[in-house]
């Protein structure tokens, strides 16, 4: 007869990670605003869900190639709506990087010092995926691989990239943009979209400027939370309502396109490069989030949810960059087993969108192995400013230098 498992055992197992957790809780600044945490760990999982979602890689003809459920189901924009949450990231690195920039010069760090410190966490995970998918690549080209198919992989996988370079630039302009009102950059919107889609003046690449103004209005957005201009709940329901109200003038009336997600062969994408329609819906989630800020610094209280909040802020860019990565792996080798639904069929109907569901637990162990193997390239920034910190602070603190900064 074989040996009951012992009814302690799961029992044992949460209690040490309530006990964890519990030292998390405890390890962490009471003067750390848990909300800001909050809202980029929920940014970077909306982000990662949302590509999951809506990104499928079709076999056919012994290649892969893009394709998106927006394309033949386009009432399933609302989606995007959901898990398109960039505006929030650049709100909340906004906040913090302005907030840091303030703390550094008060010490008397220098620019570049400071600067550097911002950079490292975001470059060395971006160095370890270059390397990765450059061997891979290679590998691939010298087997055989078909270049469709070897485009198709390189180009999703380096995806995350773009975000990197912009939100990089921008924390480097943190200086001159910290007091900058959020309707400059807005001007310079319309007016792109007014040359581009109203008059159809100026040259292709006009619309790339708004690469940068674009997702310059929620990071001025949270240089102005930072300087507390937007305490206010009046402030957060303006942004919600008139964001909201201008994206869904901009939709019904003006012809920009629902999904607020790039779709494949679609004529306009809100997202590449974005358009007055994708910075009017960052609005609306800008003042949503503003008017969550409570209700999430109360959730925070609890040590469970603070210490899995905590888990993803330490490990963000390494979640963000690798994402991708996971969800190609597990295309290339489930297709080893045939064409499977909801991961290599053409996302065409429902029985697609239950199939993806099914697969999603699967891209997220795929993407915790690429986190366990990569996560420490982004790790030794923090341990690094842990120790530079751990000197300027009195030894009774030493405990919180385990906690992310922000």
């Amino acid at each position: 007869m074989a040996p009951r498992p012992c009814p302690g055992v799961p029992r044992r197992a949460l209690h040490a990670i309530r006990k964890g957790a519990q030292r998390v809780d405890t390890a962490t600044p009471a003067s750390r605003d848990r909300a800001v945490d909050a809202l980029r760990a929920f940014a970077v999982l909306g982000v990662v869900l949302g590509h999951w979602l809506v990104t499928a890689l079709v076999a056919e003809d012994g290649a892969l190639h893009t394709a998106s459920p927006l394309q033949h189901m386009p009432w399933l924009a609302p989606i995007s709506w959901i898990f398109q949450t960039l505006s929030v990231f650049f709100l909340v690195g906004g906040h913090v990087a302005t907030r840091s920039h303030a703390s550094a010069r008060a010490r008397g760090v220098s620019y570049g010092g400071w600067l550097r410190g911002r950079l490292t966490r975001l470059l060395r995970p971006a160095a370890a995926l270059l390397t990765l998918w450059t061997v891979t690549a290679t590998a691939l080209l010298l087997t055989g691989t078909p270049f469709g198919t070897l485009h198709t992989l390189v180009k999703l996988a380096l995806s995350p990239l773009w975000f990197l370079l912009v939100f990089a630039a921008l924390t480097a302009a943190t200086p001159l943009v910290a007091r900058l009102s959020a309707l400059w950059p807005l001007a310079v919107v319309l007016h792109v979209d007014v040359l581009r889609f109203g008059l159809h003046l100026g040259p292709s690449w006009l619309g790339w400027v708004n690469l940068a103004a674009g997702w310059l209005v929620p990071y001025t957005l949270g240089a102005a939370w930072n300087r507390g201009e937007l305490e206010s709940r009046r402030a957060a329901w303006v942004l919600l309502l008139g964001g909201t109200t201008a994206t869904a003038a901009l939709v019904t009336v003006a012809g920009y396109p629902a999904s607020m997600v790039g779709v494949p062969g679609a004529g306009i994408s809100n997202l590449n490069p974005p358009t007055l329609v994708a910075v009017t819906f960052g609005l609306a989630q800008c003042g949503l989030a503003l008017l969550l800020r409570d209700r999430l610094r109360r959730a925070m209280c609890r040590p469970l949810a603070w210490a899995a909040v905590a888990l993803v802020n330490l490990s963000a860019m390494t979640i963000f960059l690798w994402h991708q990565t996971a969800l190609m792996v597990t295309t290339a080798t489930a297709l080893l087993a045939g064409r499977l639904p909801g991961l290599h069929t053409l996302p065409d109907g429902l029985g697609w969108v239950a199939a993806r569901l099914v697969w999603l637990p699967v891209f997220a162990t795929a993407l915790a192995l690429c986190w366990a193997a990569f996560r420490r390239h982004e790790r030794t920034g923090a341990v690094s400013r842990s120790r530079v910190v751990r000197a300027h602070r009195p030894a009774g603190r030493r405990s919180a230098q385990r906690m992310p900064r922000v």
